[in-house]
């Protein structure tokens, strides 16, 4: 299937005019394999969460559906390619990424030094969120109530990491968020630590009426996507530079924010208004 040449060249450019793009010998030792692989076979693979809702998951007829499936269908649309999305979990994304068994990675993840070292993430981020616990109502109120306390949690996420080393919370881990919140509704633990923007979503479905998020979210931290270390100062790292720098400018975030019922959040207003002025007249 043929790219689209315009929307390669507008999403560069994009990222040109962020600052985003690398040097040419940056991008000469930068590989472009799987961004040709991509192409050539017509289909752009994403890894994306099938039981993160309303980010990735599945709906009542198993389609997994969400607000970063709908990014990445945007972006197999620029491309002029067919979609196949791919089920990660937090576990096992950054590998499905290395082993080639993805070729972008849209899952949640938020961006750390130490993720840089190993997978491509581009700049700039697309969203951001932060630590909290959902619990029953007036079970726990501060930080400090968690000591020594079962706190679920899902297997690979570094709040767990987060609510030990600070509030002395004993973390029962679940390779699901799906299984990790049943055992909160059963009693195994007293809250669900874990991203603030998931909760939220929980609380506003309805299933959670005598729940609550009672904490002051921390640990604000940014998402990053991601494509193959090797190839994020090619062609296909700064395609998707421009891409997110695009949904930053046209407010496409917002709109998505929107679509899935997710509260707004002043990162995508922020984002939006600094990259406005780049907006076409």
């Amino acid at each position: 299937m043929k790219m689209k040449k315009t929307t390669i060249i507008a999403s560069v450019s994009a990222a040109l005019a962020f600052g985003a793009v690398t040097t040419l010998a940056d991008q000469a030792d930068a590989g472009n394999d799987r961004f040709k692989k991509v192409l050539a076979r017509g289909e752009l693979i994403v890894g994306v969460k099938a039981d993160y809702k309303p980010w990735g998951f599945r709906d009542s007829s198993g389609k997994i559906v969400g607000m970063e499936v709908d990014m990445a269908n945007d972006v197999a649309k620029a491309l002029g390619v067919k979609l196949k999305l791919i089920p990660v979990q937090s576990s096992n994304r950054m590998q499905f990424l290395q082993q080639g068994k993805i070729d972008l990675m849209i899952a949640t993840m938020s961006d750390k030094a130490n993720r840089r070292k190993v997978i491509g993430i581009t700049d700039p981020n697309y969203y951001t969120s932060g630590t909290n616990v959902l619990a029953k109502k007036g079970v726990v109120k501060m930080w400090s109530d968690l000591k020594g306390k079962p706190v679920c949690g899902k297997q690979g996420a570094f709040y767990n990491k987060q609510v030990t080393s600070r509030y002395g919370a004993k973390i029962v881990a679940f390779v699901g968020n799906a299984e990790a919140k049943q055992a909160l509704r059963d009693g195994k633990c007293v809250a669900w630590v874990y991203d603030d923007s998931s909760i939220m979503a929980d609380l506003a479905s309805g299933q959670y009426n005598d729940y609550e998020m009672p904490m002051k979210t921390e640990d604000d931290t940014p998402w990053g996507l991601a494509v193959p270390l090797d190839e994020k100062d090619g062609i296909w790292g700064n395609f998707m530079s421009g891409v997110t720098y695009n949904w930053h400018r046209t407010g496409r975030l917002i709109e998505l924010e929107k679509k899935w019922g997710i509260q707004p959040t002043a990162y995508l207003q922020a984002m939006k208004k600094k990259f406005e002025a780049y907006q076409p007249k």
